[in-house]
């Protein structure tokens, strides 16, 4: 996802990953060989980058780099990938990352070729430019008339050194000798103009598409025609030969259709109808094999192979994903792996957010299915049911029977489907006794444990349909449940509660198993759509006046109200935990409310405006489709995996745009790079030593500094060796010997060096610490922090030795033992570090108590002392008693 540096404020929440469903539009792909790895590789575009796929699987293998604008022609040689875009092109190695860029057009570049160590492009003005790849500089440009020679095709020749052949909309070719700079021959052609050029198997012959549907055979050597063909489709698109021993041409038209021409007997021995559902982006036999590479703006990619005796070819794999506009996108299932999504070409597909091998189709929706398969109609287009509006999905009861239920553009009946065959169900749901046209489905769901599908009709009436038998099971109210349009329904996760809502601005819960009335609100504008979170009981309506209202299904209230979109709302989502509210508006921003604070936490906009927002059952991506956009666009969830601020965002906040994720994963280091920006929004939070002077506190030093002060002495006891540790006498690496007739070991000398003295320097231990000194100060001005703070920087051994010199035998004096007394008092007054003061006077009772009766002022402090301590107990033993009182109570308590 592409931001500006430091724009962190886009979205706090949610992180653009990569876009599902995207697989080729009208820019003809290219088919590339690979002689490292002996394979095909054939690329399509997709928006602002492309795709790269294995032929022999149909497999993703790379995706490339966005560029700044929608590519507009694509090209490549054996190392690299020529992609334009505007008026600029670049070229890409391995797929992936621009190593080149060459600018120098002013208009859009419409046609690239390869040729050697130099490309060659061509934009809409006439204007022609040889380039040197590497280099990245002009080695030659020409310029045509537009109104004489408007090239719309290029052709490099087999065996043709240097030379290039030019295809123009008035119908002539020209072939020029780009080294020498020369027009060589000008073929006067046939008044047509030229939509495609392919050079056939033979040496000199070359295949000329036509605007008029011609496909002319031509000898360029001789310049005569060795033979014409003719489609009735419209222009020619695109041309190919196969190469692995049949004489067979194929050609592309604007209606989908490919003939497929037999050069020998000069006929048209085949026609592939409906090969994709527009025109014929581009198609390309493989070298010498009967496989057959096709793409069209179809959103399709598919391969077809000749293996049949009549010479027809057979679809062997395919990419494909929807070919219209998206109507409605669902997460299926708890896994979080699979989107169904339907759309404006009138099919129901599943994809799959971890791999697209798992990608499948449902298909269209047909009115008489067994009718079509028994006369094998190959036309559908008749049979076949509008785009699906609305739809519902339940995994429970998929492998018993169909699971999904959908309603259609303008219908009166609803469709099932099933999910695990992948394909229309048995069942067209609506109500026998209705006989108006202009009645339709508005509003459909499906019960938790999948036997029951509820139905909304625009006439304000509910039906209830079992899912397995396909009866109707009952309606809602009298003759309708609302007098207006149905704009909602569900049904709570028990079966127990059905919630409707109409256009006349009415919410009625009903029981779900004797249609009864129980309770009706009245909502301040007519609602929108409906969402339920069956978890946790909320109930989510957008209403006509661009508001939300959220209410609870238990006690029938609203609780929360959310305003701030300024056009309609088309979808909403709410996270797995039903903290958040997520809503898409036609005002191009996603907003997400949190339920708790009833507080706006993250706002977006985008390019397109929204229509459907779904969240993962998991929580870690929102989907997303939006206006005249083919894919679903996903967006990872950033709080999963960073700290994210959930405050509430100000009534000025101005959101910022978001570009949409391309097709290409997000790289991790991009989005650790935006969540280690600083943000304002994040606010630190310093814990104070204290919250209340009132509260006992404690110190945050671990237990080892204090606990085990009293039995220091066993410790050490346990800890001391048997005996001290010998160290090894280390052997020399060359073992000396006495020189002689008779090799002899030398002796080790003796070490005669007088040992150091072990005598302590008494006067080291003569001078005060740190820490009497600080206890020194304190008498004069009464403050102990810097003495507290050094002694809890000791470890146990420290601080027994420094209160043990405390005393006047070890260097110390009686004031000094008298405020350290003083300074634990100061510390149970502020009620801070309380387990240290207990630790501490511990410690010092048990070290100076023979001592501590003969002193009057140590034991007049030890009263004072005494008191206080006896205070903040009897204070502590109160509290824990009420606690341990109102605990026991809980425990035992029937309630």
């Amino acid at each position: 996802m592409e931001r500006s540096a430091g724009d962190r404020t886009a979205s706090a929440l949610f992180a653009g990953f990569r876009a599902l469903g995207l697989f080729s539009n009208d820019i003809p792909h290219v088919v590339r060989f690979s002689a490292l790895k002996r394979r095909f590789y054939v690329t399509t575009c997709v928006g602002k980058s492309f795709h790269t796929y294995d032929v022999q699987k149909l497999s993703l293998v790379a995706v490339s780099n966005s560029l700044p604008q929608d590519i507009c022609c694509m090209a490549a040689d054996g190392r690299l990938v020529f992609a334009a875009y505007g008026n600029v092109f670049s070229a890409f190695a391995r797929n992936k990352e621009v190593v080149h860029t060459f600018k120098g057009h002013k208009a859009e570049i419409h046609l690239l070729q390869p040729f050697g160590d130099h490309v060659i492009s061509v934009d809409t003005d006439g204007i022609l430019i040889i380039w040197h790849i590497y280099s990245e500089e002009e080695y030659l440009q020409l310029s045509f008339d537009k109104s004489v020679f408007k090239i719309s095709a290029i052709l490099h020749p087999s065996t043709y050194l240097n030379k290039i052949l030019l295809g123009s909309e008035q119908g002539s070719l020209q072939l020029w000798n780009v080294k020498s700079n020369k027009l060589l021959y000008t073929f006067a052609g046939w008044k047509v103009g030229v939509t495609a050029l392919q050079q056939a198997p033979a040496v000199d012959v070359v295949a000329v598409g036509l605007m008029s549907g011609q496909i002319i055979i031509h000898n360029i050597k001789f310049d005569e025609t060795l033979m014409k063909f003719r489609q009735d489709w419209g222009p020619i698109t695109s041309i190919s030969f196969r190469t692995d021993g049949h004489p067979v041409m194929a050609a592309g038209s604007p209606c989908g259709h490919i003939g497929l021409w037999d050069l020998e007997d000069k006929k048209l021995i085949n026609q592939m109808r409906n090969a994709h559902s527009t025109a014929i982006a581009g198609l390309t036999f493989l070298h010498r094999e009967p496989l057959l590479v096709t793409n069209g703006a179809d959103n399709a990619l598919r391969i077809w192979i000749f293996d049949g005796p009549t010479g027809e070819g057979r679809l062997l794999r395919f990419r494909m994903g929807h070919s219209a506009p998206l109507t409605k996108i669902r997460y299926y299932g708890q896994n979080g792996q699979q989107i169904l999504s339907a759309s404006q070409d009138g099919t129901l597909q599943s994809f799959s957010t971890i791999h697209e091998k798992f990608n499948k189709s449902l298909g269209h929706g047909l009115i008489n299915k067994k009718r079509v398969k028994r006369k094998g109609l190959q036309n559908t287009m008749s049979v076949r049911l509008p785009p699906i509006t609305k739809f519902a999905a339940e995994e429970a009861r998929e492998s018993d029977w169909d699971g999904i239920i959908a309603c259609h553009q303008g219908k009166l009946s609803c469709s099932t489907w099933n999910y695990q065959r992948s394909t229309i169900g048995a069942y067209f749901l609506k109500p026998k006794e209705l006989k108006k046209d202009d009645i339709t489905a508005t509003a459909v769901d499906i019960t938790s444990c999948g036997n029951f599908a509820v139905i909304g009709l625009s006439s304000g009436t509910v039906d209830v349909y079992n899912m397995q038998s396909g009866i109707h099971r009952g309606s809602f109210g009298k003759d309708q449940a609302h007098k207006g349009s149905v704009r909602g329904v569900a049904v709570d996760g028990l079966n127990q509660l059905t919630i409707t809502t109409g256009s006349e601005g009415v919410l009625k819960f009903w029981n779900f198993k004797n249609k009864v009335l129980i309770h009706s609100v009245s909502l301040d504008s007519s609602p929108n759509m409906m969402l339920l979170h069956r978890d946790s009981g909320i109930l989510g309506l957008a209403l006509d006046d661009f508001s939300i209202t959220v209410l609870d299904i238990e006690t029938r209230k609203i609780v929360r109200e959310f305003s701030g979109h300024q056009g309609q709302i088309n979808d909403m989502a709410f996270s797995p935990d039903g903290r958040w509210l997520i809503s898409a508006s036609m005002d191009c921003s996603i907003r997400t409310w949190d339920l708790p604070s009833g507080c706006l936490i993250d706002s977006f906009l985008l390019d397109s405006a929204p229509l459907n927002v779904t969240i993962s059952p998991t929580g870690d991506f929102l989907a997303t489709s939006h206006v005249d956009h083919l894919g679903i666009y996903l967006w990872s969830n950033i709080s999963l995996y960073s700290v994210v601020s959930l405050r509430p965002l100000p009534t000025d906040y101005v959101p910022s745009v978001v570009m949409l994720p391309g097709t290409c994963q997000t790289q991790d280091v991009e989005l650790l790079e935006e969540t280690t920006e600083p943000s304002d929004e994040m606010i630190e939070y310093d814990s104070p030593e204290q919250l209340n002077e009132q509260l006992v506190t404690l110190s945050l030093l671990p237990e080892s500094r204090w606990k085990n002060l009293l039995n220091l002495d066993i410790i050490k006891k346990k800890n001391k060796p048997k005996e001290p540790p010998k160290v090894p006498k280390s052997a020399p690496f060359f073992i000396p010997t006495v020189p002689g007739l008779v090799p002899r070991y030398a002796a080790p000398e003796q070490n005669s060096d007088p040992q150091q003295s072990k005598v302590v320097n008494l006067g080291i231990l003569a001078q005060k610490s740190d820490f009497c000194l600080k206890l020194e100060e304190g008498l004069v001005n009464n403050k102990y922090e810097a003495a507290l703070n050094l002694l809890k920087e000791l470890g146990p051994s420290g601080i027994e030795t420094e209160l043990r010199s405390l005393s006047p035998d070890c260097g110390g004096s009686v004031e000094v033992m008298k405020s350290f007394l003083k300074m634990i008092r100061m510390m149970l007054d502020k009620k801070r570090d309380f387990e240290l003061a207990q630790a501490y006077l511990a410690l010092f009772l048990k070290l100076h108590l023979k001592m501590l009766p003969s002193e009057p002022v140590l034991l007049e402090e030890m009263t004072k002392l005494s008191s206080q301590l006896e205070e903040n107990w009897i204070h502590l033993q109160s509290l824990f008693n009420q606690s341990m009182c109102v605990l026991n109570y809980i425990k035992s308590a029937l309630l």
